[in-house]
């Protein structure tokens, strides 16, 4: 499966639960997606990284699941071959569905309140969705090529402020912070991928 395969299937689920009132704009459904899984639908249909957590089943998800390796970030250091489990759908829109309900708590507020994609995917690491701390400008830097999914039902623009606090937060102090020459022109990319987004110079 190629990438346009990929958002050919992706693209018209995630427009159609923001038409419903779903609070994830598409764009920032369609890179969560892409991030999670690289582009391929797996077997269990969880293309949001979303855990078992604690366990309880609904309407969407009946309880069954998937155990991998995964790596995790905390306190700033990295942990490879960390055992998650994740719940197994038996569809797409299931679990997208799913985790609209997770994005109704109390703790994902941010997430649901967010006027821009940009600010959305700044919520989800702040809500402690995922661990990665450069998270936001992943996702935010995958998103901004699928805007036009989110005009198709009146989603905003990135953001300015939102993509030069993303960068002056996280990616500008990592660029600092490391020695590695790869790791630096990935930073750099991703700074101005924001920038672009933005309708801001690049550097």
């Amino acid at each position: 499966m190629n990438r346009a395969e990929f958002i050919g299937i992706i693209a018209p689920v995630a427009t159609k639960l923001r038409a419903e009132g779903s609070p994830i704009f598409p764009s920032i459904r369609i890179a969560q997606a892409l991030l999670e899984t690289g582009g391929a639908i797996n077997a269990w249909n969880n293309l949001v990284g979303f855990k078992v957590g604690g366990g309880q089943t609904n309407a969407y998800w009946r309880g069954r699941s998937v155990s991998t390796k995964t790596w995790e970030v905390y306190d700033g250091v990295r942990y490879d071959n960390v055992t998650a489990n994740w719940r197994a759908y038996d569809s797409v829109e299931d679990c997208f569905r799913d985790q609209d309900l997770l994005f109704g708590t109390a703790r994902y507020e941010r997430v649901r309140n967010a006027k821009s994609p940009s600010e959305q995917a700044v919520a989800l690491y702040a809500s402690g969705y995922a661990t990665d701390p450069f998270y936001a400008g992943k996702i935010v830097a995958l998103a901004s090529q699928y805007a036009d999914y989110d005009k198709e039902v009146g989603g905003l623009k990135l953001d300015p402020g939102v993509a030069q606090t993303v960068i002056n937060t996280w990616i500008s102090p990592a660029w600092h912070a490391t020695d590695d020459a790869k790791q630096r022109t990935y930073l750099n990319w991703l700074a101005n991928e924001l920038r672009k987004a933005a309708e801001l110079p690049t550097e």
